[in-house]
């Protein structure tokens, strides 16, 4: 590990009063992907890691909920011309020829306002590389941004930031749920679960057309559960095509989902129905069958909005989410409809596997599926 090197962990808007939580996923998620670390401490909202290769350990931590930022930085004392003359030194070493740079300083510092720092940092760093020619830009034209958050003790000049996807930490809400994935919207839905700081109990619903890809999308939530070994459950449901199959395969699977709440005695089971591409009234019914077993419905896209669309791209789910806009294309028909010898069958169909997480899990889980 380079001296004064750390990594840095801003925690997102709703996690800055978790930080305990936080930081024991952060202690987690390392271990899982097999990364050396030292200290991890707070300084103010800040949670500071020492680790052996930043480099990795911050890609390891921003699979994680509840960040808003990780950078990769250098920590100085919090004086003002120590401060300004490292960002300028930092962000000198850090400019290409020609580029376009703007000093980016947060945080708080006594005796002075970071404002100042900025202005101070520019004009240092426009004398120290107008030779490579490069020159100030602003917050919205830049090609590099030199970024500083100040706390009252230190400053943090980042040489390396990659932003987080907000939320809060696993399982901050102390409270397992069931989620069930069987096409696209499912998976957002259950990406979303975690995200609300729920401990996420997945199975799966799926046909021979659909198997391959549910599992690569389930390969790209896995890492975020910040577990080693997850238990995950399959069941064939039967293939079928346009709205009205849409219905039941949806139907289907809460029917499912309530078997396996029921049977693993957990109480909340995550409805991945949301009403921006679901009739209110199919999704009532649904509600009402979790109901009516005895177990709490949760409305995990009740909310559903851009940010997690991003971070399901983000994570490598985008090439699938076309298909929710298909979703929302069609026109459901209220018609009523029984289930129950479909469902019966699907559950004569379960598979329980344990997969141990790693970065590509996809021919782990198919292999274990075939016997």
């Amino acid at each position: 590990m380079s001296e004064n090197a750390f990594v840095v962990v801003f925690p997102s808007v709703f996690a800055k009063s978790k930080q305990s939580n936080l930081m024991s996923s952060v202690r987690k998620v390392l271990r899982i992907q097999g990364q050396r670390f030292g200290r991890i401490s707070r300084d103010e909202e800040l949670v500071i890691i020492e680790a052996n290769d930043p480099v990795f350990a911050s890609s390891a931590v921003n699979l994680l909920f509840g960040i808003s930022r990780v950078c990769i930085a250098r920590r100085v004392e919090n004086k003002y011309d120590t401060v300004v003359s490292s960002i300028a030194k930092i962000g000198a070493s850090l400019l290409l020829q020609g580029e376009q740079f703007h000093v980016k300083v947060e945080g708080r510092a006594p005796g002075y306002i970071p404002k100042d720092v900025e202005i101070a940092a520019t004009s240092a760093l426009i004398e120290s590389s107008h030779k490579s020619g490069c020159r100030p830009g602003t917050e919205e034209k830049h090609d590099k941004q030199i970024y500083c958050y100040l706390t009252k003790k230190n400053a943090y000049i980042a040489i390396f930031s990659d932003g987080g996807h907000g939320g809060v930490p696993y399982n901050w809400q102390d409270q397992k749920i069931v989620c069930c994935i069987y096409d696209e919207l499912s998976a957002v839905s259950c990406l979303e679960a975690i995200k609300q700081g729920f401990d996420v109990r997945i199975i799966v619903c799926y046909n021979d057309s659909n198997l391959l890809d549910i599992v690569r999308m389930l390969n790209r939530i896995l890492p975020r559960t910040v577990s080693s070994q997850v238990d995950i459950e399959f069941f064939t449901i039967p293939k079928g095509q346009g709205a009205k199959s849409v219905l039941h395969r949806a139907k289907i699977a809460t029917w499912v989902l309530c078997s396996v709440a029921m049977e693993q005695k957990i109480s909340r089971v995550g409805l991945a129905l949301s009403p921006l591409v679901y009739p209110v009234w199919f999704i009532d019914e649904n509600a009402d069958i979790i109901i009516k077993s005895k177990l709490t419905p949760w409305p995990v896209l009740a909310g559903l909005d851009e940010q997690i669309i991003r971070t399901a791209k983000e994570i490598g789910l985008g090439k699938y989410l076309h298909k929710i806009e298909k979703l929302g294309a069609y026109n459901f028909s209220k018609e009523k409809f029984d289930v129950s010898r479909i469902v019966k069958e699907s559950l004569g169909t379960r598979q329980k596997i344990t997969v141990n997480v790693g970065p590509n899990n996809v021919h782990e889980i198919l292999d274990l599926l075939k016997h």
